[in-house]
This record gives C-alpha cells, structure tokens and sequence, in this order.
C-alpha cells in the first residue's frame, strides 16, 4: 500500500490527522455517538492523541510511513532469492521503499519520453506461477494448487490479488529499467550456475525439499544477476535523483545509506 493510499485509509476512520514536528502521525478522538456510558470504562481524556502511524521520512512530496516499512518487510516472504544478508530487516525494506518511489516517480512524470508497455494479465499470471516453484517453503504447502497457493498466501498476510498487483507493479519498473539501462548487458551460463549452485541450492536443502531443476528457473535467475548488473548503472541514477529533488529522512534510526542499495530495483523478489 502507497503512503498516499495509507493516508486515504486513515482519513475513513473518521479522524484528523496531525503531523508534527516529531514525524509522527497522532489523531484527535472524533466525536462519538450518543451512547449510554459504562460505569466499569473509563473514558479517555477528551483532545487526547492516538497514535496511528509513523512517518519515516518525505521523498519530493511522498511520505514514507512505519507501516509501509512493516508492509514491505513482509513482503520478504516472497523474495526466495535475495541475494545480500539481512534483505528482510527494517533498513533494507525502507532502501527498497526510497528507490521504488524514486523511479516510480520519473515513470509517472508526464515529460518522461520512455514510455514502456503495461504488463498484461498474461505476463502477471505467468510471472505469479514461476514464483510459486521458486519459494522454498511453497512445497510443504503444495503452492501448486489453487488450494495450497491460498494456505501459503494466507499464512504470510496475504491475498492473491495483493500479490498480483504487487508483481503488476513490479514488471512495470523491471521493464522501464530495462529500457534504459540494460541494453549491451549480458550474463553467461557459467554465472547462472554458479548462483544455482551456492545461492539456491543451500535454501532449498534447509528446507529438506528437492530443489527445482536449473532450467526450470534459469530464465528467473539470470534476471536476478542482469539486476544486480543493472543495479551499478542504477545506483547513479538514483543518486542524482535524490540530489535533484528532496529525500528527507525524518527517523534517524533507520539510518538509510544509500537508496540504490543492492536489492532488486523492482522491491520484490
């Protein structure tokens, strides 16, 4: 969910929001209605603050909240290839967030010339299903019915429809960045193997399953090594973004080092 979209989902609550100077979301108690009091409840102070979310930081005008960051954490579950330690910790999760926004943002400015295609039904489903054999943990839930999908889904937080928008989302930045970086970029078998060997293999032994065949999932891998390539070009581009515009980080506990970090630029595996 969008920082925009959480604030939206807020404002249905019947509040108002405040943000001070701390960063930190509170809400006034809305007025309640007329009901018979509880002797054995004690109101709450009346203009007291609720707390409801966090704001972690402001990108060109996009606010990144706690909960976004708890979101995107989450979505760790869906990443089985993640190819740097600590990839589901809450600094990692706020970098992806900074450098999906940042794209986001040059996709959707209308003075953008490179326009690419959206991703059809077709490409998300397809997309959706190679996940489902590349999950470790998918095969104790049997992710290749429909019924054991759901379970897996279920027991991470999920929805099928939340996941295909999330890959939607996805495909529509791997593509953009293709456009504009990965032309000339090549990545030969011999690489392929060797992250089959040392990155793949070990996650599925933990689990006690049998691995996938390497050509089964090779197309998937060698995506994942042109986007670690296309990260180098990536990270420059990212950096005169945020030197152009205004990243600001209002929680120093999140200490964001560097937004093109080394994740998957699309933010999910």
């Amino acid at each position: 969910m969008t920082a925009k979209r959480h604030l939206a989902r807020l404002g249905l609550l019947g509040v108002a929001l405040v943000l001070g100077s701390s960063g930190v979301l509170r809400a006034q108690a809305a007025p309640a209605a007329e009901t018979k009091p509880n002797p054995e409840t004690k109101p709450a102070a009346e203009g007291t603050p609720v707390l409801l979310d966090h704001v972690i930081g402001i990108i060109n005008g996009d606010v990144l909240l706690e909960s976004d960051v708890q979101e995107e954490v989450r979505y760790a579950a869906l990443q089985p290839y993640a190819s740097a330690a600590g990839d589901d910790s809450r600094m990692a999760a706020a970098e992806r967030l900074v450098n999906r926004t940042l794209i986001l943002q040059q996709m959707n400015d209308p003075q953008q010339r490179l326009k690419v295609p959206e991703p059809s039904q077709q490409e998300v489903l397809q997309r959706v299903d190679e996940l489902k054999k590349q999950i470790p943990a998918c095969v104790r839930y049997h992710c290749g019915t429909a019924e054991g999908w759901h379970n897996f889904l279920a027991a991470n937080g999920f929805t099928e429809q939340q996941v295909e928008a999330r890959w939607r989302e996805r495909l529509r930045i791997l593509k953009f960045i293709e456009a504009r970086f990965r032309a000339g970029i090549r990545v030969p078998h011999s690489e392929i193997e060797t992250y089959y060997e040392k990155h793949l293999l070990p996650q599925f032994e933990k689990e006690k399953v049998t691995p996938p065949p390497l050509n089964t999932i090779e197309s998937r891998i060698e995506e994942i090594l042109l986007q670690e390539k296309v990260n180098v070009l990536l990270q420059d581009w990212l950096k005169s973004l945020r030197d152009q515009g205004d990243v600001l980080v209002l929680d120093p506990s999140y200490g964001i080092r560097n937004p093109s970090g080394q994740d998957d630029p699309g933010g999910v595996a």
